[in-house]
């Protein structure tokens, strides 16, 4: 026999009206957990496709080589008609400017500002033609008229820029001003990563930009090929030929795919983690539910068994509610989760064309809330599956969902705790904590629930915030593969780079302001690869006191060299390993001594022991301050006093470098928190409320026996404090074991060249304040639920 769906509709309607709190309860961390999971997966989504139509409307490079310097554009000739692979192939001349050659004014109502606190490299280009277009909102490209600009999305949203303002450039005591005509989105230098912006100008005003002092000339050589996947082959061709321009950094476009999609994937991957947290969260207190209505309604159901109600037939009739529940949690999770969709997008909005609907715009948040619905409804039928145990006389005589066999081991059981547990040892004090602790440590099965949804919610709260912490930590620039320093100095291919180097380390020298500074030499040498000699940029000097991190083996010594992490995995090096390097005719032998983390330069680069050479392509300086000096002020004086020089604070460069990321990190933080905290304060609410139900008779007993109701109220309160301190600081302690290690294994496999991360927590919040927020809240839950106890009548406590 099987109910008919109009008994199974009365069913839920009566179950619900009976267990308004309860289902309320159950329903809101459902439609979180839908909610979550369905925005993180539309976030994603909306992304990738915003990546995709972007690349599709500006046709980035597949491969692309920056180079400051001469070149041999036969060679460039020679190489191209070499490989018909190349599907096109063109030299983009660039002019670069510091920010502070740059200020803006709006003529409408006289506002101004200027890019002195940008620390990008600002690139003036003439528009392209086939391929590495900048393209306009419309996906169109423009076609700048004599005196008009087109600016960067990511300047525009800066520094607030309209169409109509002035933007003016000044440099070697020239004068360019331009009209703002438009902003454009860049496919290879518009992400947060990128180290260099581009403005549109016409072919007269380049001239014109270039005849002017200050600005530092350099190409991109930029390559479309017929197939996407011979990338690293061309890379390899392109790097093992020395006269080709290999004066810069070398990008693919894997990795600009990966800059692009790094900006804000952070918050949907979150999101998701959140998701998956709050449905274990959900399905706890589901399991935590259904088990407390199946003693319940136990003789209900024995009933039903009586008169020949199969098994099935009953747990379909349970099942209908969770269906239910599952449902419509998953639909109004759903509807919110477009609404936040669009406001988490926002950038992605601005610095992306829109993807055009596809199946994936449905499929991809359907099939999310299909995975929250599925996993709900089976371990909800998993857990009904007690009815299948439970016997049709001992549901009916004794009230209990064990069988005989059960019920007698269970009695065995307590009675082994009862007397562990008992008062015999008790020397005096605080008699309802005592009890609170003792009756924690009887019942630990059932009070389970309280723990482990805190310490879920203790995990939630902490990754996001550490992430943040450590992305926004100054001591983040050893994952860039750089020192802990305050002043950062690039003197780069320029013909008196070593005049330039030497001034500049003699003048830090003599000034009171730094109290050391660190020159490396940036050197081109070659390794053999798969296909012969392949290019490799190391960085030499002095590592005695460097402060990069290492994930494995230590700093070089004389002869030795540490690769970064993606190029040991590109060359199959380990720590002792030995390699070949070769510059010109000159072959020098080195011991690999251990790999290290680098964000920088695709995350290829390594470091050798030696003393700085002369004649380098480029050297970096970094100085560090004292007396609390203003590393930002010593970096623009140094800046104005070596103009071929660019000198950054280290702070600003990283803060201005991982601007969108730590962003994302923030708002993830921030939502993070919101439901941790609502999520406790909501399952705190939820179990003491079936928990004093079903308590009743042990509250009676202790008033029978002398107790008052704040004695009883005591306990409950202090048990719930005990319960979710504890699932707090296990929380804790597995974020701050486990947590690195678990972020940093879902980093390296997007394949940015960190692999061990090591979060940097900020201790106030991580250890104090969040902790005390967090058990606050399952405290508040506990005072709300058992103030209603001072008014309850005792006499129905004892009767159940």
């Amino acid at each position: 026999m099987r109910p008919g769906n109009s008994v199974n509709l009365n069913y839920i309607r009566n179950d619900f009206l009976g267990n308004k709190g309860v289902s309320f309860a159950l329903l809101i961390v459902l439609v979180l957990s839908a909610f979550l999971m369905a925005t993180g997966a539309m976030v994603m989504e909306r992304l990738f496709g915003a990546v995709d139509q972007l690349f599709e409307e500006a046709r980035p490079s597949h491969f692309l080589q920056m180079h400051k310097g001469e070149y041999d554009l036969e060679a460039l000739e020679r190489f191209a008609s070499q490989h018909p692979e190349i599907e096109a192939w063109h030299v983009q001349q660039m002019v670069g400017f510091d920010g502070k050659t740059l200020r803006w004014e709006r003529p409408s109502d006289g506002e101004s500002g200027d890019l002195s606190q940008s620390l990008v490299d600002n690139l003036f280009v003439t528009p392209n033609r086939e391929f590495d277009l900048l393209v306009e909102k419309d996906g169109t490209v423009p076609e700048p008229a004599v005196g008009e600009v087109y600016v960067p999305v990511s300047v525009q949203q800066s520094q607030d820029l309209r169409i109509g303002d002035r933007l003016e450039l000044s440099s070697g005591g020239t004068v360019l001003e331009f009209q703002v005509a438009g902003f454009v989105r860049d496919a290879q230098m518009g992400a947060s990563l990128a180290e260099s912006t581009r403005f549109l100008v016409s072919e007269t005003d380049f001239t014109d930009v270039e005849a002017m002092d200050g600005g530092r000339p350099e190409i991109i050589v930029g390559y479309r090929l017929d197939d996407e996947s011979a990338v690293p082959d061309f890379q390899r061709a392109y790097e093992s030929d020395a006269a080709l321009p290999q004066q810069g950094q070398a990008v693919t476009i894997q990795i600009i795919r990966l800059v692009n999609a790094f900006s804000d994937g952070p918050v949907a991957l979150a999101l998701v983690f959140s998701s998956l947290l709050l449905i274990t969260i959900a399905l706890l207190n589901a399991r935590f539910v259904i088990r407390g209505t199946l003693e319940d309604e136990v003789r209900e159901i024995g009933a039903m068994k009586a008169i020949g109600l199969s098994d099935k037939a009953i747990m379909g009739l349970y099942m209908s509610k969770y269906r239910a529940l599952a449902l419509f949690a998953c639909l109004i999770g759903g509807l919110l989760a477009v609404v936040a969709t669009n406001l988490l997008t926002q950038s992605v909005q601005a610095n992306y064309p829109e993807a055009p609907p596809s199946p994936a715009t449905f499929l991809v948040p359907v099939g999310a809330l299909l995975v929250v619905y599925s996993v709900v409804v089976v371990i909800c039928r998993r857990v009904l599956g007690r009815i299948r145990k439970i016997e049709v006389v001992g549901s009916l005589v004794h009230g209990t969902t064990q069988s005989e066999k059960q019920t007698v081991r269970r009695a065995r059981r307590e009675a082994r705790t009862v007397r562990r547990t008992s008062l015999t040892t008790y020397r005096g004090g605080n008699v309802s904590r005592r009890l609170a602790v003792l009756d924690l440590r009887l019942e630990a099965g059932q009070w389970m629930l309280i723990p482990f949804v805190f310490f879920l919610a203790s995990v939630l709260m902490t990754l996001p915030l550490n992430l943040f912490t450590t992305f926004d930590s100054p001591r983040f620039v050893t994952y860039l593969g750089v020192p802990e320093t305050d002043v950062r100095a690039d003197v780069a291919f320029t013909d008196d780079a070593d005049a330039i180097r030497e001034a500049m380390v003699a003048d830090m020298a003599e000034d009171d302001r730094i109290s050391g500074t660190q020159t490396f030499a940036n050197v081109e040498y070659q390794i053999e690869g798969e296909v012969g000699w392949e290019g490799l940029g190391v960085e030499i000097g002095d590592y005695g006191s460097n402060s990069v991190r290492y994930v494995d083996g230590e700093r070089p010594a004389e002869g030795e060299i540490a690769m970064s992490l993606l190029n040991a995995e590109k060359y199959g090096l380990g720590t002792g390993d030995e390699l070949t390097l070769r510059r010109g005719e000159e072959l020098t032998t080195a011991v690999v001594s251990g790999v290290y983390q680098d964000l920088t330069s695709g995350g290829l680069t390594a470091k050798m022991q030696g003393e700085v050479p002369g004649g380098a392509d480029a050297y970096v300086v970094y100085a560090d301050t004292v007396g609390g000096a203003d590393a930002a002020a010593i970096a623009s004086e140094y800046g104005d006093r070596f103009q071929s020089a660019d000198v950054v604070p280290m702070r600003e460069y990283v803060r201005q470098t991982m601007a969108y990321v730590t962003d994302a990190f923030k708002r993830a933080a921030v939502l993070a928190f919101v439901f941790g905290v609502g999520v406790a304060l909501l399952i705190t609410c939820l179990f003491l409320k079936l928990r004093l139900a079903s308590d009743r008779p042990k509250m009676g007993m202790l008033a029978a026996i002398g107790f008052s109701t704040g004695e009883i109220i005591a306990q409950v309160r202090w048990k719930t404090l005990l319960a979710a301190g504890l699932g707090t600081g296990i929380g804790l302690a597995f974020a701050a074991v486990l947590g690195g290690p678990f972020v940093g294994a879902l980093i390296s496999m997007a394949g940015l060249g960190i692999s061990n991360l090591a979060f940097i927590p900020n201790p106030w919040l991580t250890y104090v304040a969040y902790p005390l927020v967090l058990i606050a809240a399952g405290y508040l839950g506990a005072l709300l639920l058992t103030a209603r106890l001072r008014g309850a009548d005792k006499s129905m406590w004892i009767r159940g």
